[in-house]
């Protein structure tokens, strides 16, 4: 099997490992895969202090950056201030979230102070992911990938001009024919068993979907995504046609991911039933680990989720006081506790390491690809 994606971004090994931790991002770089790191969050200058940190630890070895820049959104505007922004929060909003963390013991008298700043979702527009794209292109980045929607046109633009290759991420066929339309280079099939942003349809029959939708479109590579944590579905995405495999969850129980020590405990020992789709954190379907928070979000009286980047500011809120009291071992924050994480957590068991979870992808591929060779053979 020839690994083109290898060939065309400088690694060794097609895993690409979606991470907000520039640790994880170094260790499966320097291991053989692509570490991509999300600068979701980051300011131009907070993206230069984590870049240039990479650069040391990588030494050449490539690695990329994900932004999120979503096709819609409540003030797609270039400026909102703070005032305009929390003049949009229903008071009830408010109030639910008050309420859901005063009967698990969590106080709110402070909840709201510097919950809403200026600036906040600036990355998701123009102006501000061009700043962030610009002290990206600073850095020797070999990809660039859009993890909410087709790539705007300025980002496209500035990553050709940088010699950068352009991702999207894509849950549905229709998605992936924008992509290629545009001019992606990689197109990642994410299946709704992913953390995080997802769609409705499962892997195992989206990827094959936009395979077969992409056939005609020259240059484009598809890579899987969507509750992939071994080397065995790996190999069964590539046997199908994918040219590589896209994860994030996988890496968030390793020594060096950022998720609180509680959440990687939860994590641990969740079934792959213990994950919800549910707007409650960005305003959009995300996967998350099932707790009192996203049921809150699932009752009858409960509010309906505000759009991005609303929602995010309440959850936001409350996420700071609830992942803070919880590292303290606070029982009702313990409770609420939760993160973005895909249906595959089923088979995250056993606490590691970045790059030992590289090192067990290799083998487990090998390993398939290998029965896959006997099975033919018979």
């Amino acid at each position: 099997m020839s690994f083109k994606l290898c060939e065309m971004l400088g690694m060794e090994f097609p895993l690409f490992a979606f991470t907000h931790c520039r640790d994880v991002v170094a260790e499966v770089t320097n291991a053989g895969g692509f570490g991509v790191l999300g600068a979701v969050g980051h300011t131009p200058e907070t993206l230069e202090i984590e870049l240039s940190w990479i650069d040391e630890q990588v030494k050449g070895k490539p690695y990329g950056v994900d932004l999120l820049v979503p096709t819609s959104m409540d003030s797609k505007e270039e400026s909102v201030t703070a005032e305009e922004l929390e003049a949009r929060i229903p008071p009830q909003h408010r109030r639910y979230i008050e309420e859901l963390l005063a009967h698990h013991g969590i106080a709110t008298d402070d909840l709201w102070e510097g919950a809403i700043v200026d600036g906040v979702g600036d990355g998701m527009r123009e102006a501000g992911a061009t700043a962030i794209l610009d002290t990206a292109f600073e850095h020797p980045v070999k990809l660039v990938v859009n993890a909410l929607g087709a790539p705007p046109r300025f980002m496209m633009d500035m990553a050709r001009a940088a010699g950068v290759r352009v991702g999207a991420l894509a849950g549905a066929r229709e998605h992936a024919i924008k992509h290629a339309e545009i001019g992606v280079d990689i197109v990642i099939a994410a299946g709704t068993e992913a953390g995080g942003h997802c769609g409705e349809v499962s892997t195992l029959v989206l990827v094959p979907e936009v395979l077969e939708a992409l056939k005609d479109y020259d240059g484009v590579h598809v890579v899987a995504a969507g509750g992939i944590v071994t080397g065995r579905q790996m190999a069964a995405c590539m046997a199908m046609g994918a040219q590589g495999a896209w994860t994030g969850s996988v890496w968030l129980t390793t020594a060096e991911a950022e998720t609180i020590p509680v959440v990687k405990e939860k994590m641990l020992a969740a079934n792959s039933r213990q994950t919800v789709r549910s707007k409650s954190r960005t305003g959009k379907y995300t996967r998350q680990l099932r707790s009192t928070w996203t049921d809150a979000w699932q009752t009858e009286d409960c509010p309906e989720p505000l759009p991005t980047p609303l929602q995010n500011v309440l959850s936001g809120a409350a996420f700071r006081k609830i992942d803070k009291l919880a590292e303290a071992d606070h029982p009702g924050a313990k409770q609420l506790a939760s993160y973005f994480v895909g249906q595959g957590v089923g088979l995250m068991n056993q606490p590691t390491s970045a790059r030992s979870v590289v090192y067990d992808f290799m083998e487990d591929f090998a390993a398939a690809a290998e029965r896959l060779g006997v099975a033919l053979a018979d």
